[in-house]
């Protein structure tokens, strides 16, 4: 099953990890790093794995530090895939549907507008991508970034109206390299909206988050991802 994927590798959760604080924005509990002085804010919408992902608060610590406000709320509601406590992904993904998280990351992307901020990009993470596709079909945010995107259609990308950024993996059967490239010529028809698409050649969906941190040659593939992703943004958000 090409979803099984998205249940490789599961990080070890702790709400105690990251130098941000947890707080409610939108309704939702919340990591948060950074200053909204910025001006400038990125939202995670992240993996089935929910936001107590080690490798990702220190990805939106990074994220903070490189002068963004950055959320990554909890679209999960503290149920986060779970082998045991689930019978398989298809079950989980019934009660976690991309459309309602969708619905909750407009409600968060105002409350963080209410802050003044101005410029919003937003980052989906495997099962964060399909939620986030939905934001990118509208004027509310102005960029977005997909890391080995799931379930994402190519009528999906046909309707983003923001500059896009979709970063995927040579080995994924979610969104294998052929789609990928599917997706590319889509945006290309469309040169009124920025785009980047790029395959990292040896690597497997979900490498960007769920890397070994000790292993030096993950953790520098997941790096270049994540320097792809602060490029992205900070073109089109700074």
């Amino acid at each position: 099953m090409a979803g099984a994927q998205c249940c490789e590798n599961p990080p070890a959760l702790s709400s105690a990890c990251g130098s941000g604080t947890v707080e409610v924005i939108g309704g939702l509990s919340s990591y948060v790093a950074g200053s909204t002085d910025s001006k400038a804010a990125v939202m995670f919408v992240t993996d089935v794995y929910g936001y107590e992902a080690p490798n990702l608060r220190k990805l939106v610590d990074r994220v903070a530090a490189a002068g963004f406000y950055t959320v990554a709320p909890d679209f999960l509601h503290e149920d986060t895939f779970d082998a045991e406590k689930h019978p398989s992904i298809q079950d989980w993904l019934n009660l976690h549907t991309p459309a309602k998280a969708s619905e909750e990351a407009k409600t968060v992307v105002g409350a963080i507008k209410s802050k003044g901020i101005s410029s919003i990009g937003v980052v989906g993470i495997c099962w964060g991508a399909k939620v986030i596709v939905e934001l990118a079909k509208t004027n509310e945010i102005q960029a977005a970034v997909m890391f080995h995107p799931s379930f994402v259609s190519l009528d999906d990308i046909k309707e983003v109206k923001c500059p896009i950024s979709i970063l995927g993996a040579e080995i994924d059967k979610i969104t294998p390299p052929e789609l990928a490239k599917q997706f590319e010529e889509a945006l290309s028809a469309k040169p009124e909206i920025d785009s980047f698409v790029k395959i990292f050649p040896g690597v497997a969906h979900g490498w960007t988050v769920r890397y070994d941190a000790n292993e030096e040659s993950a953790a520098k593939k997941a790096k270049e991802a994540h320097d792809d992703m602060l490029a992205w943004f900070t073109k089109h958000l700074k």
